[in-house]
C-alpha cells in the first residue's frame, strides 16, 4: 500500500468520490475512468500496489488475463455485449499518469473519438494491448 498513490486509496475505499463496481476478484476493483475515452471506460486494478506494465514479468500473465477478465464482465453487467468492438490496453511509460498498473477497458471501440484513437492506439509507442 501506498498512502501517497490514488489507485491505492481507491482500492482500499478511501476515495468517496470513486465509486467501485462490482467485481468478483477480490483482489482486483474496477472503476469508471475520470476521463473517458469510450462510452465505457473503466479501468481494472490491482489492489496490491504494482508499478506500471513496464515491471509486468511472465509470473504476472495470469494476473493480467484476470484484469481482462473482470474487464469483459464490467463490460456485460453495464449492458454492453458486443466484445469484439472492446479495446483493452496499458499506457507504456512515461505516457501514464498514474504508477500503480492499470488496464483500461474502453467500448465500443468503433466509438473513440479522433483524440481517443490517437491516446489508445493499438500497439503504438504509448499504449500496449
Amino acid at each position: 500500500y501506498d498512502g501517497k498513490c490514488v489507485f491505492c486509496r481507491i482500492a482500499r475505499r478511501e476515495e468517496p468520490g470513486t465509486a467501485l463496481l462490482p467485481c468478483e476478484d477480490e483482489d482486483l476493483v474496477c472503476f469508471r475512468d475520470i476521463k473517458p475515452g469510450a462510452p465505457h471506460h473503466y479501468l481494472v486494478v490491482p489492489v496490491k500496489h504494482m508499478g506500471n506494465c513496464k515491471t509486468l514479468k511472465t509470473e504476472h500473465i495470469p494476473l493480467v488475463k484476470r484484469m481482462m477478465e473482470v474487464g469483459k464482465a464490467v463490460l456485460q453487467k453495464n449492458n454492453f455485449s458486443d466484445l469484439n468492438d472492446v479495446r483493452m490496453g496499458f499506457h507504456w511509460p512515461p505516457f501514464c499518469s498514474i504508477a500503480h498498473l492499470h488496464l483500461h477497458v474502453l467500448a465500443p471501440a468503433s466509438q473513440l473519438g479522433f483524440l481517443s484513437r490517437i491516446y489508445y492506439k493499438i500497439n503504438s509507442y504509448w499504449f500496449i494491448t
